[in-house]
């Protein structure tokens, strides 16, 4: 445990990637092989189920302390990490051991099968053994709380660099559900079973913000191809062996959630693999994504379900087509393949996302003004000689978003942030006028600069009128430009409505809180 404690603190300490890859591979050299794989899987967000709720931990964290609860909520506000605030608080340890890592991770799954006083002597035996670095581990293993700065590409690079291994095949190996209480740290990485290879999806190639193609590009227009950024689940469909497979960016089965692709076995071919948007679709155009969220957390979608939120996948891209891997091959290319695969499909449920060529950058403007219209989020812009890459590689594809929807409201309640935030209050409540009265509607906790949030922090212990545990009431005089990706009508909200992505664009200084907007002025910006 002390040697991951150790790799934890030296890549959460940095900012540098040439650190964090340094510091990983060594540990991949150095650990022991189920030691290894538990770190893959913990930086790859496949860590293990919780067996303890966090009520309890603070409660039995207060007593092994010697603390009142209220003064353990009171510092766990201010340090902004519960597995952090315990490991502070916490006594000397009554003895020293260093099991390795695999060893707490099999000794937290089983605590699942205790009772409640029998977790409560686990946990304190663990607490009372290891060293404030080694609790602090074995509290995020508790929480599942894992924030560290490490994308699984990062992982692989590290363990290429340990093993010799291509990147990109590590990333290919360490994609798609694999279960470390069930593998081995070497067959993941050198064995492949068939099955494996068959379900086993690409990583996401993924795009870069753009905030003006004039003047933010440097190939020429005719050198792109542009298409609309639905917005839906990305996704992939693989068709292999004669069996189908549905994943999502997260990289979470859902082949059983959508039965309307069982058709696909039928219409596409063996040894393909689409990269494409899952969407809600009905009478020739998208439905808001709001519609889709009904359906993404039913593990069995009825007929009713169906009829009323029918699926189709849009189809951005080829990957593989009669097993071979199309990766390399120029965009371009890789699209008129998938054009055709898609017209021999001749499927509803299957459509091909149109590309339109940038003839100059007034007509991308044209085309990406018109996206809102067309149930959009923007316009993709890919290089017409661009690979498919392996996560972000900045130059080859690029997403230029319509504007948000916006509002100004009124800042009525705000809480301490997390991490380096923790000791300032960040996290803000807003509303907006109704029938005389602030109505609460959204909440937002980014967008502002850091003197910025430390400025509005301190505005705020100046005005706080009440608290409530954590939540200061203010006085309502701040106004902010809260910006948005969508608003959707909600029965769960006292406003009755709910905002996509809200955050913060910027401090309305300029504003009186009298001038705010309405309730009224939100509703007129629900879809039709």
């Amino acid at each position: 445990m002390k040697r991951f404690a150790l790799l934890f603190q030296q890549i959460d300490q940095t900012n540098k990637t040439h650190a964090k890859v340094e510091a990983l591979a060594a540990y991949f050299q150095e650990a022991e092989e189920a030691d290894k794989l538990w770190a893959v899987a913990l930086l790859s967000d496949r860590r293990p189920g919780r067996t303890v709720n966090t009520r309890q931990l603070r409660a039995w964290a207060a007593e092994r302390a010697d603390l009142p609860l209220w003064l353990f909520e009171e510092s766990y506000h201010i340090v902004g990490d519960l597995a952090e605030t315990i490991a502070l608080l916490l006594p000397p340890a009554g003895s020293s051991s260093d099991f390795p890592l695999h060893h707490w991770v099999h000794y937290l799954q089983q605590l699942a099968s205790l009772e409640e006083d029998a977790k409560k002597a686990a946990v304190l035996h663990a607490w009372d053994r290891l060293d404030p670095a080694g609790r602090f581990i074995f509290n995020k293993l508790l929480t599942g709380n894992w924030r560290v700065g490490v994308s699984g590409k990062l992982v692989a690079k590290a363990l290429a660099k340990a093993t010799g291994l291509e990147e990109n095949v590590i990333l290919h190996r360490l994609s798609g559900q694999w279960d470390p209480q069930q593998q081995r740290f070497s067959a993941l990485l050198y064995e492949e079973e068939a099955s494996d290879l068959l379900a086993r999806p690409y990583p996401f190639c993924l795009a870069y913000a753009l905030q003006d193609a004039a003047t933010d590009l440097e190939a020429p227009p005719d050198q792109w191809l542009a298409e609309y950024k639905w917005d839906g689940i990305r996704g992939q469909v693989i068709r292999r062996g004669d069996e189908l497979y549905v994943w999502t960016r997260g990289e979470e089965l859902v082949t059983d959630k959508y039965p309307e692709y069982q058709s696909f076995l039928s219409t596409l071919p063996n040894g393909c693999v689409l990269d494409g948007e899952i969407l809600a679709w009905k009478d020739g155009q998208p439905l808001p994504f709001g519609a889709l969220q009904t359906r993404i957390g039913r593990k069995t979608v009825g007929r009713k379900q169906r009829e009323e939120t029918p699926v189709i996948f849009m189809a951005y891209d080829l990957l593989e087509l009669a097993g071979a891997d199309l990766r390399q091959q120029p965009f371009e290319k890789r699209r008129m393949l998938l054009a055709e695969l898609v017209a021999a499909a001749d499927s509803p449920t299957l459509q091909l996302s149109a590309v339109h060529a940038v003839g100059d950058w007034s007509a991308l403007a044209a085309l990406r003004a018109q996206a809102a219209a067309k149930r959009a989020e923007g316009v993709m812009l890919k290089h017409r000689q661009s690979p498919y890459h392996t996560g972000r590689k900045k130059g080859d594809w690029w997403k230029w978003k319509i504007d948000p929807l916006t509002v100004d409201a009124v800042l009525i309640y705000a809480q301490q942030g997390h991490g380096r935030r923790a000791n300032l209050l960040t996290d803000y409540t807003f509303a907006v006028w109704h029938e005389g009265s602030l109505t609460p509607f959204t909440k937002a906790y980014s967008g502002l600069t850091d003197q910025e949030f430390r400025e509005v922090d301190a505005w705020i212990r100046r005005h706080t009128l009440e608290k409530f545990g954590p939540v200061r009431s203010v006085q309502p005089e701040l106004v902010f430009e809260i910006a948005f990706e969508g608003i959707q009508r909600s029965k769960r909200h006292k406003s009755g409505v709910a905002l996509r992505f809200p955050r913060m664009l910027r401090w309305r200084r300029d504003k009186p809180a009298a001038e705010a907007d309405s309730l009224a002025d939100l509703e007129k910006l629900l879809p039709d």
